[in-house]
């Protein structure tokens, strides 16, 4: 089965692009890390170079994927350019990119495209995490963090990013992606019963009660549900 190692730009001291308060480390960190839970559904191994808000250096995070062998390197990140003036997403690969890296970087681009991203294409770039990291690799920017469109599209279409990605990436590594079953009577014949654990108009307010859901002991994660 194929292993990946997933990079989440920036976090810690190192915040990235920020723009109205928000952290272009917390949203990869948040997403990616959602795409990995997805990835694993299916059997894959995702190892991630940080799993927290903490500060990585380009070296350690190459220096992680070096360690290993991995099928994939993807890194995770937002854009930015002057407020509200550019928007869309694109994906780069190294310089002169193999036939693998270009592949995955064309089905994560036109995944996200798809549900309604500018399309900015695939680029080339030499970006450290690109050109360090010995698997194929690509590094995908999630539309722009200082663009109030892109971050409408971001946040509104969050469960729908993290499918097309999955989706994607599978893809790219042979597998089919199955549907998360929305039965409530597993295998065993016990019925299961979920539980919701408040609403909020607030983003950080729900974070944070996944926070201390998760640490009580309890499976929590943020649903999108629009009015």
């Amino acid at each position: 089965m194929a292993r990946l190692c997933f990079d989440y730009g920036h976090g810690g001291n190192d915040s990235g692009a920020c723009y109205n308060g928000r952290k272009e480390s917390n949203d990869v960190l948040s997403i990616g890390r959602a795409v990995a839970a997805e990835i694993r559904r299916h059997g894959v191994t995702v190892d991630e170079t940080r799993t927290s808000d903490s500060t990585v250096s380009l070296s350690e995070r190459s220096g992680f994927e070096n360690r290993n062998t991995y099928d994939y390197f993807i890194s995770f990140h937002r854009n930015a350019f002057k407020p509200e003036q550019a928007k869309g997403v694109e994906t780069y690969t190294y310089l002169n990119p193999g036939a693998k890296s270009k592949s995955l970087a064309q089905r994560i681009q036109t995944a996200l495209v798809a549900l309604g991203f500018t399309d900015r294409g695939v680029k080339e770039a030499n970006y450290h995490v690109l050109r360090e990291t010995k698997a194929p690799a690509v590094l995908v920017e999630i539309g722009f963090i200082d663009n109030t469109g892109d971050n409408n599209l971001f946040d509104s279409k969050r469960n729908e990013i993290i499918k097309a990605l999955a989706k994607a990436i599978l893809a790219q590594v042979g597998v089919d992606y199955i549907e998360p079953s929305v039965s409530t009577q597993p295998a065993s014949g016990q019925t299961l019963y979920r539980v919701m654990a408040g609403s909020y108009s607030v983003r950080e307010n729900a974070e944070k009660q996944v926070k201390k859901l998760k640490a009580a002991g309890f499976d929590a994660t943020i649903m999108i549900f629009n009015k």
